[in-house]
């Protein structure tokens, strides 16, 4: 089933035709309005330009790929639709792909049909399958049909995009396995300026409809698009810490076996991990995968902050203890295009690093110098197109592992001065710097230490 969904008015008398109109007015007000209070809550324009520049880049079918779970259907509707008609005014078209778990569960008690499940998988057997279709069907008009009274242009895909073959877990049913993606239904819905609201229902080669996991089904939609974004929906609004808090970024390649290791992540979300691993895998480095809740999508996607849980294969941090393994001219590019200011020629000559902190792409770097035998963060720059990847932090937590104590300096308009002060301990303001510090508890030698970084000659001008 492949329907696109447009306002049709009907009236031969014309008796309402002042009616509808008064409504598409109220319609495109509230649009207005929502667009409007999405963009108040991004403070910076500059990163929503900049971002925004990311997505148009990406193209049109490469956007975004955005999985909405059944509960979501059930308790967030009207954020997910808000946040999903703000996409489509600015003219970014997601590909959503929806569950509808709860809503199934719920069916099959009606029909009176028992819900089953192995480790975690449903068992779909013909009954089950039958309520499956119908639920599914349900659950993507309910999605568009909101949209649509909301002004957006929707394509209802519920079959004709997942080929799968029957599971070999033979005990589960009519469960499928992705086998092929035909995305011809969902360019077509693009390029005619609708939104495509999939369901994860399949079908094999012979006309079969199978059901296929919906998180299963976004991971293979992604693998075969390779979107610049790939989002999960979820009432948590992210990836939670042992004490229920949410985890802001997770880069792969340096957290990920720590992770796994940690008694407090349940089976769920060692799960998710582990997909989310397994798609990034085979995807660019610039893909990545955001968690996080419908009313902060917008957030999530345009400011570096964000509002969730960005997971990034990440770069592995090199570290160096002295310029003869640095790649000189590529760190200067970097630190000079940080700092829009140029380095002095003969910074590395005149500069003893006591360790410098490069990530492997040259994206990001810390260098950090002695002042008087005193540990002193002399440069930290993080790439503009790498910030809102969770690198920085990635970036600091490494240096700060290493050096139980530090201090450094930032001009009082320096944009990341609002991080330094969270990370340190302690500052102290002049008309020229801020002066910061961890680590550090003997009066005399903080003195010392806020008089060497503030009469440090400067060398980047």
């Amino acid at each position: 089933m492949n329907q696109t969904n447009e306002a049709i008015n009907i009236d031969p008398q014309n008796k309402a035709g002042q009616q509808g109109k008064n409504d598409q007015q109220n319609k495109t007000s509230k649009v207005k309005d929502t667009i409007i209070q999405l963009l108040s809550n991004l403070a910076n324009p500059k990163e929503f330009n900049q971002y925004m520049t990311r997505f148009v880049e990406a193209g049109q079918s490469r956007f975004a790929v955005i999985k909405v779970g059944g509960a979501i259907l059930d308790n967030d509707l009207e954020n997910l639709c808000s946040s999903l008609a703000f996409l489509e005014q600015i003219g970014l078209f997601p590909i959503v792909v929806h569950g509808a778990g709860p809503q199934l569960n719920r069916n099959l008690d009606v029909a009176g049909v028992e819900s089953t499940f192995i480790d975690g998988q449903r068992v779909t057997t013909a009954e089950t399958l039958k309520v499956a279709k119908k639920t599914f069907i349900q659950q993507n008009l309910k999605l568009a049909n909101r949209l649509q009274a909301m002004g957006v242009k929707t394509s209802s895909i519920t079959s004709g995009v997942f080929v799968a073959e029957k599971t070999s877990q033979t005990e589960l049913g009519f469960v499928g396995e992705v086998t092929e993606i035909d995305l011809e239904p969902i360019k077509l819905s693009i390029n005619a300026g609708a939104v495509p609201i999939l369901s994860s229902l399949a079908e094999t080669n012979t006309g079969q409809v199978l059901n296929v996991n919906a998180d299963i089904a976004t991971n293979q939609l992604a693998i075969a698009i390779n979107p610049y974004k790939i989002i999960f929906l979820t009432g948590t609004g992210g990836l939670l810490d042992q004490d229920g808090k949410i985890i802001s970024s997770v880069n792969l390649i340096t957290d990920y076996n720590k992770m796994m290791e940690q008694d407090w992540l349940h089976g769920g979300m060692k799960l998710k991990i582990q997909q989310v691993a397994e798609i990034l895998s085979q995807l660019p480095a610039t893909s990545s995968v955001s968690i996080t809740k419908p009313s902060h999508l917008a957030k999530e996607l345009f400011t570096h902050k964000g509002s969730g849980t960005l997971i990034r294969k990440g770069e592995s941090i090199m570290e160096h203890e002295n310029v003869d393994t640095i790649k000189l001219k590529k760190l200067t590019a970097l630190i000079e295009k940080s700092f829009a200011k140029t380095l002095d020629e003969d910074y590395f000559e005149k500069t003893t690093i006591h360790k410098a902190y490069i990530t492997y792409c040259y994206r990001a770097a810390a260098i950090v110098t002695e002042l008087d035998g005193f540990p002193y963060l002399d440069k930290f720059v993080v790439a503009e197109e790498a910030k809102g990847e969770g690198l920085g932090k990635v970036l600091w937590e490494k240096v700060r592992a290493d050096n139980p104590s530090l201090h450094w300096r930032a001009r009082p308009e320096n944009s990341i001065n609002g991080f330094y002060f969270k990370n340190a301990e302690g500052c102290v303001k002049s008309a020229d710097w801020n002066i910061f510090w961890y680590g550090m508890n003997d009066f005399s030698l903080l003195a010392k230490c806020v008089n060497q970084a503030s009469n440090k000659p400067v060398t980047v001008s």
